[in-house]
């Protein structure tokens, strides 16, 4: 049995396959009771699950502000930041590591 990894999973659809099924959603759910109705019948017409199809739509209302929580650029800026973080942790952990091996500078009077 194979296992698909979250990265291998998440580059299945490609960004313009994603932004033609959120349009879709949005330009049909009046035809349906429900935004969950109308994501049941698209999401086949595209290949996906409506679960994969709902994560879609809600992460375009919250990129539009038609929903809160937290935008694709500032997740991405976030990821940059703690990547940037955890870089800078391990360099200082370095410098902290090779200053036990030097004396300490003694100034000269």
């Amino acid at each position: 049995m194979m296992v698909m990894t979250k990265s291998k999973m998440a580059n299945r659809y490609s960004p313009e396959v994603r932004a033609r099924a959120v349009r879709m959603v949005f330009e049909h759910q009046g035809s349906y009771e429900t935004q969950a109705g109308a994501i049941a019948a698209i999401a086949p017409k595209i290949g996906c699950i409506p679960q994969t199809l709902n994560g879609w739509v809600k992460q375009a209302e919250k990129d539009s502000g038609m929903r809160d929580g937290v935008t694709t650029e500032e997740r991405d800026r976030i990821k940059t930041l703690e990547r940037e973080n955890r870089e800078l942790r391990q360099a200082n952990e370095i410098l902290r590591k090779a200053s036990a091996f030097h004396p300490p500078l003694v100034p000269v009077a």
